[in-house]
């Protein structure tokens, strides 16, 4: 996997560019205003000066298997070249992990594995990550195998100390949230879930990961 050189550190005006991958709840599937959490919590951050840039690549059903067979060469896709060279472009990786795991019977040390080499691969590449664990299904047993997957991925998380949202543990039994997906036709919240998920992402540390609040 090629290294970046060293480059210039971002500046208070440089672009910051968001890429994020993930699976359909990533592309806020059941939105009806097209937002998903992503671009919820991306418009709260934003300012006037409208510096973030959001280029996203959802696949739905994703396991993190495939991401982890796909990651570099989407990342790499959409890196500027020029804004690491003269540091004009402030790159950024969002990782929105899925519950796809659970239901492909993904092992957790598995699924460990997985993000790990992700995070190991972004880190030599010296792209900080943001990793957003999946939300509870409407099916009890699939939520009781995503608290175990959260945990596992957290942990990953907490041993790279890179930021980590643990959306299970933030929705389980949230009358809201389970309303929202109660009413949806597939296993996925509407505006209501989408905006209870950009809330956990917002006070799990975005702005400060982005650098654009406290």
């Amino acid at each position: 996997m090629p290294t970046v050189p060293m480059t210039p550190a971002p500046s208070p005006e440089s672009r910051i560019r968001i890429i994020a991958l993930g699976d359909e709840l990533l592309a806020g599937v059941g939105d009806a205003r097209a937002l998903g959490w992503l671009g919820r919590a991306v418009a709260s951050e934003q300012g006037a000066d409208s510096r973030i840039d959001v280029f996203t690549s959802a696949l739905p059903g994703e396991t993190s298997a495939a991401l982890a067979d796909r990651w570099d060469a989407e990342v790499q896709a959409r890196l500027s070249t020029q804004g690491q060279a003269d540091g004009s472009v402030d790159h950024r990786v969002v990782l929105a992990l899925g519950r796809a795991d659970v239901e492909s019977g993904i092992s957790l040390a598995r699924s460990r594995l997985n993000l790990a080499k992700i995070l190991d691969g972004l880190e030599r590449l010296r792209l900080p990550a943001f990793v957003v664990g999946p939300p509870p299904s409407r099916d009890p047993g699939t939520t009781a195998g995503v608290r175990e997957l959260s945990g596992a991925f957290e942990d990953v998380c907490s041993r790279r100390r890179i930021p980590y949202v643990d959306t299970v543990g933030g929705l389980s039994g949230h009358e809201q949230w389970e309303s929202d997906l109660s009413r949806s036709p597939g296993d996925h919240p509407g505006q209501t879930g989408y905006g209870l998920m950009a809330w956990l992402v917002l006070h799990g540390g975005f702005g400060s990961w982005l650098g654009t609040s406290e």
